[in-house]
């Protein structure tokens, strides 16, 4: 049997930049169709997404995670080559190393050890896996889902091994996550020379005060289950670079990340609105890419929530916040869903990195979450 330290290198070394799987889901397919495991592929244009089952009937419970990662950046900035596992001081160093080739090691171990302790277990244990979780999420779990729905898998839980942990290993599990709601918004002007402004409209001029009341407006006040709504400008763009240029045009982009008080319909009408009323000459591209959802889900918390405290002594904080992640296509089915993994300081920064005793104890976790559902 494989160790998760070992599987963990192992699916680091493999470059597999979104939508890129590196081969990975060749080599646990291999893997696990060694082990008796049921095995298929379901491929959508340069996205590979892996489906693993053992065993029949009710419930079924699917573990789910990505092989893809986000690029390492500029090298210079890392101690070691990020494709090139590194085991320096209890850590595993390396790009995806915790988010998330190192937990997806884990629900893999945590499968493979279950099942060759448990061959005849009760009901059906799965595994889903994607290389399109950090890009545009379009082909990936999503989409693999949506086939497996269309045939009438009923999946009862799902446990996507996503890293939760905030300060300390085991201190946050993620029963929910808030929606995401993106704009592009373009604010049409006159290019002219800044000598001669009543010849030109400057665009810039002409977003700031809706750009200051955009950034003034309180969307809610979150509920029991969310913080509040938030929205980040990420980018403005205009001019051309000669500083004796009034700009044509200017390039908004902002994100709000929102909760079940309100609507990704509410928020596009309410600040195409407020352009109206400005009198922009503009126009926006939004997309909206995730609906915020919460689990209640007892059993499946109770049993994460327990596994995890037998494993750290900690009772494990319910938490909604973070960015979005693939359990967004789960809840969209109504499968409850909850996310369990290591600490996530590092993710998608140089010298990522992810405690060995973390992954081992992810194992153990992951098989006490089966051993509760799958009595």
């Amino acid at each position: 049997m494989i160790s998760v330290v070992n599987l963990a290198c192992e699916l680091i070394r493999r470059p597999s930049i979104t939508p890129s799987d590196g081969g990975i889901q060749e080599y646990l397919a291999s893997l696990f169709g060694a082990q008796g495991f049921s095995v298929e592929h379901l491929d959508y244009g340069d996205v590979r997404n892996l489906w693993v089952t053992h065993g029949s009937g009710v419930p079924l419970v699917v573990f789910d995670g990505h092989c893809d990662v986000v690029p390492p950046g500029a090298l210079e900035s890392w101690d070691t080559q990020p494709f090139d596992p590194t085991l320096r001081d209890g850590m595993i160093f390396g790009r995806g190393s915790a988010d998330m080739k190192g937990p997806l090691a884990a629900l893999c171990v945590a499968l493979l050890q279950f099942v060759l302790e448990n061959p005849n277990h009760a009901g059906t244990v799965g595994l889903l896996v994607t290389s399109d979780e950090e890009g545009m999420a379009v082909d990936g779990t999503g989409r693999a889902l949506q086939t497996l729905v269309d045939r009438g898998v009923k999946i009862d839980y799902a446990l996507v091994g996503e890293p939760t942990s905030d300060a300390r290993f085991g201190d946050m599990i993620k029963v929910g996550r808030r929606g995401s709601v993106s704009a592009k918004m373009t604010v049409f002007g006159k290019q002219g020379h800044v000598a001669y402004p009543h010849l030109a409209d400057n665009p810039v001029h002409r977003l700031a005060p809706f750009l200051t009341e955009l950034l003034a407006i309180r969307w809610d006040s979150g509920n029991d289950d969310f913080p509040p709504s938030t929205l980040q400008v990420s980018n403005i763009h205009a001019g051309t670079g000669a500083v004796n240029v009034v700009p044509g045009s200017l390039t908004l982009d902002f994100n709000l990340r929102y909760n079940t008080e309100i609507t990704a319909e509410l928020i596009e009408e309410r600040i195409t609105m407020m352009a109206h009323a400005y009198k922009l000459d503009c126009q926006f591209v939004w997309n909206a890419s995730a609906q915020p959802f919460i689990t209640h889900n007892p059993k499946l918390i109770d049993a994460i929530a327990g596994a995890v405290k037998a494993e750290t002594k900690r009772t494990p904080s319910q938490a909604t916040g973070g960015g979005t992640s693939d359990a967004r296509f789960f809840a969209a089915h109504k499968i409850p869903v909850v996310e369990f993994g290591p600490i996530n300081a590092t993710i998608h920064a140089a010298n990522e990195c992810v405690g060995v005793a973390e992954l081992e104890g992810c194992v153990r976790i992951y098989r006490l979450v089966l051993e509760s559902l799958l009595p």
